[in-house]
């Protein structure tokens, strides 16, 4: 499979607070965006032209990819759907078969090598990688009906369903005509049902199957990730650096990097160029670390742990399986459980849990409170739909560019903005939209006071 086209031009309002202000293909996971991912996995598995189409955000998408020699871009305009978004892409395939990726899929190349390998032995005519539906409401997707490894129909969005489509596919050439057949909205719905007016690659597999073309369903192995939801950015990263680090067999070791011997490890160690675990470290589970870090001063580092680049993680910190993007601070009694992206700084005294942006600063003695009084999950409103999240529902997701001022508490399942501040001593029980600053006004009752108040 020569060719394949990534999908990278939507909007992802769903995703909020991560994409408003990114082209969401481009949120790190395991610190590297989405699609530049992708990029690799299609290269891994043989696919020597890529074409991106771009839309939303489009310089974001080229500046994650452009510096690979085999990938060119093409704009969709306007943004239709993805049907549309394929044929914008069409005229460079030069009559050959392709695959289609969806530019927010997190995943393994086990399941592009899978599709391919069985759409070109079973000589098919389109397939699609579907996955089981085990903890999520088959309401959030466009699930399938199979039978005898092959698609029967689309269900979008329905009441119940088995499997949902992941957005990886394969197609010959002349299924093109499929793309140009689409009807702009998918009909196979429940009744009641309200899908949007867009163009869906799973509308162009429904007329295939109306005409008796077979579409092979190839079941995900591993993982797959779809990053709609911001809780799936917590998911994908957890579920990424588990499958990373059970590819680890032996310490790696680069030059200039050093592991005291009063440090007590337990797990394997990827360490990048010029890394130091100093005395007192305690790490339990597999880390992987890039190039020129300080983990230092007793610091705990608890489950699979993935670090960037030129980052202090030190004084009695406590990590928990997470992700810490570059140039991190993570300092004195600071516990972190989730993901940092780039440049977020956790100097000290704080309990952090679930994703936190760029370039945000944390206020002593802030923290994310993970356990309601009623032990329940959070529903979460995602476009005025209240959705209790499988994975991460009590999490804080924090979009870029924020600060929290000293002793702010945000409640369970809370978001907040990009470009926001939660001010000191401010209870969030709320989502707090971008751009917004939040702060607390006190009520101050003064009175007379004195030795005479005890008789004297």
């Amino acid at each position: 499979m020569k060719n394949a086209i990534i999908l990278a031009a939507g909007v992802g309002r769903k995703v909020w607070p991560y994409g408003e202000f990114r082209q969401k293909c481009t949120i790190p996971v395991a610190n590297k965006p989405i699609i530049r991912r992708l990029v690799e996995n299609l290269i891994e598995v043989g696919c020597s032209r890529i074409i991106v189409v771009v839309g939303h955000y489009a310089q974001q998408v080229r500046g994650a990819v452009a510096d690979f020699p085999n990938v060119e871009f093409v704009t969709q305009h306007p943004l239709e759907g993805t049907a549309h978004a394929v044929l914008a892409a069409s005229d460079k395939l030069n009559n050959e078969d392709f695959l289609v990726v969806y530019g927010d899929i997190v995943t393994t190349p086990q399941n592009f090598r899978n599709i391919v390998k069985a759409f070109s032995i079973q000589n098919a005519h389109a397939a699609a990688l579907i996955q089981p539906l085990v903890d999520e409401d088959a309401s959030n997707w466009i699930c399938v009906k199979t039978r005898e490894d092959c698609v029967t129909m689309i269900e979008g969005h329905p009441r119940g369903g088995l499997h949902r489509l992941c957005g990886i596919y394969a197609f010959k050439a002349d299924s093109i005509r499929y793309l140009f057949r689409n009807t702009g909205i998918v009909t196979q719905v429940p009744v009641g049902g309200m899908p949007p007016p867009e163009s869906e690659v799973a509308q162009s597999l429904q007329l295939m199957i109306n005409d008796n073309i077979d579409v092979l369903a190839v079941e995900a192995v591993d993982f797959l990730v779809d990053v709609d939801k911001p809780w799936h950015v917590l998911e994908a990263n957890g579920r990424l650096v588990d499958y990373l680090s059970r590819q680890i067999d032996e310490d790696q070791i680069a030059d200039g990097a050093e592991v005291s011997d009063a440090a007590d490890i337990h797990g394997k160690l990827v360490l990048g160029e010029n890394t130091e675990i100093g005395p007192r470290v305690t790490v339990n589970g597999n880390l992987i670390a890039g190039a020129n870090n300080r983990i230092t001063n007793g610091a705990i580092l608890k489950g699979n742990t993935f670090i960037g680049d030129q980052c202090r993680i030190s004084d009695y910190c406590e990590i928990k399986t997470s992700t810490i993007g570059n140039r991190c601070i993570v300092g004195h009694g600071a516990e972190m459980s989730g993901v940092l992206f780039d440049k977020v700084y956790l100097y000290h005294y704080c309990e952090m849990s679930g994703v936190f942006g760029s370039a945000t600063d944390i206020g002593a003695a802030t923290v994310c409170g993970t356990l309601r009084f009623d032990d329940r999950d959070t529903h979460i409103q995602v476009n005025g739909r209240y959705e209790a999240p499988a994975y991460g529902a009590n999490a804080t997701y924090m979009g870029d560019y924020c600060r929290t001022g000293v002793n702010a508490i945000i409640m369970p399942g809370r978001r907040i903005g990009s470009y926001s501040i939660v001010g000191p001593g401010v209870i969030l029980y709320e989502d707090v939209p971008s751009k917004t600053i939040i702060t607390v006004k006190q009520e101050l009752i003064k009175r007379p006071w004195g030795p005479e108040k005890y008789g004297w």
